[in-house]
C-alpha cells in the first residue's frame, strides 16, 4: 500500500506541475498578445497603429498639427471618427483598424506635404463596381482620405496606371497625385 500511495502522490504532483506550467504559459501568452494589440511602429514620420484585438488603442504622437491616414493595412474599415482619430498626444484606432499615419507638420522631413486642391482626385466605386478616374499619375499616387465605409486597400480595391486611378468594391477616397 505504501508503494501505490507514493506512486499516486507522484502522479498527482506531476499533474499539478503540468497544470501550473500550462497556466503560467497561458497567462504569459495573453500578456504578450495584449502588448501587441496596440502595435505602434515608427519609420521616420510614418506611424503604424493597430487594433489587432478590435479594441481601442492609443499610439503616442505629436498630433498638434493634425493627422492623415496614408495607408490602410487591415481588412477592417479604417474610417476617421469611427475606427481611428486622434487626441492632442496620440492617434487612436478601434474596431480592428490597422493603418499608417503621418502626424504633425507634414513639411520637409515630416512626411509628404498635404495635397493641393489641384492634385487631389476623389474617386468613387458606385454599387461595388469598378470605376476609373482619369488623372496624371506619372509621379505616383497616394491615398489621402477614405470617404466610404468600405475598405480602400491599394492593389485590392484601388490602384493606378499611367492613365489614372481605379477603385472597386465600394472604395471611395481622396487621392493625391504627384507624391
Amino acid at each position: 500500500m505504501g508503494y501505490a500511495s507514493s506512486r499516486l502522490r507522484r502522479e498527482t504532483l506531476r499533474k499539478l506541475i503540468f497544470i501550473f506550467i500550462a497556466a503560467v504559459f497561458s497567462i504569459l501568452s495573453t500578456l504578450h498578445l495584449s502588448a501587441q494589440n496596440g502595435t505602434t511602429s515608427r519609420q521616420g514620420p510614418r506611424i503604424t497603429c493597430a487594433s489587432a484585438d478590435g479594441n481601442r488603442h492609443y499610439c503616442n504622437a505629436d498630433t498638434r498639427n493634425g493627422v492623415r491616414m496614408v495607408n490602410q493595412r487591415s481588412v477592417s474599415v479604417c474610417k476617421e471618427g469611427y475606427s481611428w482619430g486622434f487626441t492632442p498626444r496620440a492617434i487612436w484606432v478601434d474596431h480592428g483598424c490597422r493603418a499608417d499615419f503621418f502626424a504633425g507638420n507634414a513639411g520637409p522631413g515630416g512626411g509628404p506635404p498635404p495635397p493641393s486642391p489641384s492634385n487631389l482626385v476623389t474617386c468613387s466605386s458606385t454599387n461595388g463596381r469598378r470605376q476609373f478616374c482619369p488623372a496624371d499619375t506619372h509621379l505616383g499616387v497616394r491615398l489621402v482620405r477614405v470617404r466610404s465605409g468600405s475598405i480602400c486597400r491599394q492593389g485590392t480595391s484601388w490602384g493606378y496606371d499611367q492613365r489614372g486611378i481605379w477603385v472597386t468594391n465600394g472604395c471611395r477616397a481622396d487621392f493625391a497625385t504627384g507624391r
